[in-house]
């Protein structure tokens, strides 16, 4: 499986952003409690998980930056 590409991520709507970032902590979740409980099934899943979160965390940011006025002196 495959890294996620952050072009998806740029691709998507402010409110599926929002969406997908609260679906993405919450798969995180699942897995550290998953890990805690029992054997994880696919342990490669956190490193897609993360990366993907800290993809989807950039795009947000990226569009809070492009909204916001810019201080310049």
């Amino acid at each position: 499986m495959a890294l996620p590409n952050i072009a998806d991520a740029r691709k998507l709507g402010d409110e599926e952003l929002a969406t997908e970032i609260l679906a993405t902590k919450q798969r995180l979740f699942q897995l550290r409690f998953q890990q805690a409980t029992r054997r994880p099934e696919n342990p490669h899943e956190f490193k897609h998980a993360r990366h993907r979160l800290a993809q989807l965390l950039t795009v947000e940011r990226e569009r809070q930056l492009e909204n916001s006025p810019s201080e310049e002196a």
